[in-house]
């Protein structure tokens, strides 16, 4: 139960805009645009559905989310389903030819774009994406680049090559910048609610002294921490290995080292913002290759090199100099179309590019036989009928799992692996507020919290090297992240359980939840929610983090074949990027496939 009144809070105030973009479609209204009921032909759930378009409700309290488009909720279902040729007539052609056809128009579609006229200047280009706008965040909604949501990677050299020609610079960034400087013990984990600040160097005795948990809960958090044993004594190190890669980290706590439950509550949300789901989904072999884990030291394993049970991103991480884009994310997608579009706005042609949002993909298929065509055709829905598009080559850099829907003649172990690309539910806020000060007077920047609905709050660019936490206050852009994942269940049901949660969610609880958790941890410092909020901008990503293969949940794991290992190769002129299409993640990844797909396409 919330100890605050939703007016004390200024649910009811009228600030400068609320923001709701919307990242999955809504069940309710799928079938709305094409019909009643499914024609069962497709298992249930068989693919997520496409990101759908942006939802703006603009001052005021919010009571639902407006502004969306019907086709960008109801086609993906729809074509999931297979109610949708039932009620849509013929594709209609519109003479338009194009050297590319790109679906998706996200990192990864761009790239393929920007790309693809890097090695043809002259070439015509046509960008199709079912959002009523291209996936280009208002600068507004967000400051100048959140370490919690653009972590670091580890780039190629073709990557940062693409980068250097956009203009777009990259800043190194070392593993501990991903760390939080304060856990909130919050009161849905334990008796007190209490904020405990992690001081670099802080003896463990000392933190655990701090902590809201019973007497054995200290001693075994400090044991973790100091001097663990050797957990399974007498084992080769590759046997070792191999018993943590069956475990979840959660599991290696409880089962294996017998610590008190507040330890395995306390440590729960470790992994969230990294990975999109807690200790109870995360691999013991990934948390033991990762920094602030304890509990692992009395194992003696070598750590000159990765385990070959680690997962992929961990794998190529390893000692490797990690980046990070300047200005995150955002900023690269928004270069990305300046790029390709010459300045004109969507809809418009420069340089030979033609963006085309409201527009989603429903069929691509190759003119002839696979192995001989040399042009493909696309299909799309405009809103009021099925439209075609001729194509030299076709890029689909829209998520894995929606391919085989767009392309039946896919061979059926292609289409079966690209389903399995099942994505984590992500949720993000960017709260604009009048002052920063509280987070200087309370001497933290970054809060994990354990068990809250938002589980990481963040100052953006908020630490003493970016002139954050510890100026003088003014504006700032606080960022909060939800991971809706049920970790319990595994990263494929504990996905698909987290989206229907989320779905279910109503945006007034989300603006409530932020509001409160912020009053929670800075009202001790000032911090007043009705006063000091100016805007609030929420992004629900029902497929927001793309599907890492590990153990224990994933037998193939290390030695596949892995879903991904399925969408390399083009089949006649289409190809497949996407952050799916290889077995790591992050924006390297989104680019990597894109720059992948062209390569294959133009051999």
């Amino acid at each position: 139960m919330s100890h605050w009144n939703p007016r004390d809070l200024g649910m009811d105030r009228r600030i400068s805009r609320r923001d709701f973009f919307d990242g999955v479609a809504v069940a309710a209204v799928a079938g709305s645009l094409l019909g009643p009921g499914s024609s069962g032909r497709n298992p249930a759930g068989a693919a997520p559905t496409a990101p759908t378009a942006p939802v703006a409700v603009t001052g005021g309290p919010c009571a639902a989310p407006l502004g969306d488009t019907a086709q960008a909720l109801s086609v993906p279902h729809a074509l999931r389903d297979g109610r949708f040729w039932e009620y849509a007539g013929r594709p209609e052609d519109t003479g338009e030819r194009y050297d590319l056809v790109v679906v998706g128009g996200g990192l990864s579609g761009m790239s393929a774009a920007f790309a693809w006229l890097r090695a043809e200047p002259g070439a015509r280009v046509l960008v199709l994406d079912a959002h009523d706008e291209l996936k280009t965040p208002s600068p507004d909604a967000a400051g100048r680049g959140s370490a919690l949501l653009d972590p670091p990677s580890a780039w190629t050299h073709e990557g940062r090559a693409l980068l250097d020609d956009l203009g777009v610079g990259l800043e190194r960034a070392a593993p501990a910048s991903r760390q939080a400087d304060s856990v909130m013990c919050d009161r849905e984990t334990f008796p007190v609610e209490t904020l405990v600040k992690l001081t670099p160097g802080l003896p463990a005795e000392r933190l655990a002294a701090r902590l809201p948990v019973a007497d054995a809960a200290r001693r075994d958090l400090v044991m973790l921490c100091e001097n663990p044993p050797d957990w399974f004594p007498g084992l080769p190190a590759r046997e070792k290995q191999e018993r943590l890669a069956g475990l979840t980290y959660s599991d290696f706590l409880l089962r294996v080292c017998r610590v008190h439950p507040d330890v395995e509550r306390f440590l729960r949300t470790l992994p969230n913002a990294r990975w999109g789901c807690s200790t109870r989904c995360l691999g013991a072999i990934d948390a033991w290759a990762s920094r602030g884990y304890p509990g692992f030291q009395g194992l003696g394993l070598d750590r000159s090199e990765p385990s070959r049970f680690n997962s992929p991103t961990v794998e190529r991480e390893w000692n490797r100099e990690l980046y990070r884009v300047r200005g995150g994310e955002e900023s690269l997608v928004r270069a990305m179309t300046r790029a390709v579009a010459g300045g004109g706005g969507p809809g418009r042609t420069g340089h030979q590019v033609r963006l085309r949002p409201s527009s989603p993909v429903v069929s691509v298929r190759n003119d002839g036989d696979p192995g001989s065509a040399s042009s493909a055709t696309v299909a799309y829905f405009d809103g009021h009928r099925v439209l075609a598009v001729g194509a030299g080559s076709v890029i689909l850099a829209c998520q894995g799992a929606m391919v085989p829907y767009l392309v039946p003649e896919l061979p059926e172990r292609r289409r079966e692996a690209l389903r399995r690309a099942v994505r984590l539910p992500l949720l993000d806020a960017a709260v604009r507020v009048r002052d920063r000060g509280a987070w200087r007077r309370l001497g933290v920047s970054r809060t994990r919290w354990t068990g809250a609905y938002w589980c990481v709050t963040e100052l953006e660019d908020g630490g003493p090297e970016n002139g954050g936490a510890e100026d003088g206050g003014g504006p700032g852009v606080v960022r909060l992240l939800a991971t809706p994942c049920r970790s319990e269940l595994g990263p494929d049901e504990g996905a698909a359980a987290g989206r229907r949660a989320l779905l279910r969610t109503p945006y007034a609880h989300m603006e409530f939840t932020v509001r409160e958790q912020l009053a929670r941890l800075l009202g001790p410092a000032g911090f007043d929610p009705a006063r000091d909020i100016e805007s609030i901008a929420v992004h629900r990503w029902g497929h927001g983090r793309a599907p890492e293969y590990r153990r224990p949940w994933h037998s193939f794991a290390p030695d596949g074949p892995f879903p991904s290992d399925a969408a390399p190769g083009r089949f006649g002129r289409i190809a497949v990027a996407g952050s799916d299409a290889v077995p790591w993640t992050g924006p390297e990844a989104a680019v990597t496939a894109a720059l992948r797909a062209v390569e294959e396409l133009r051999r």
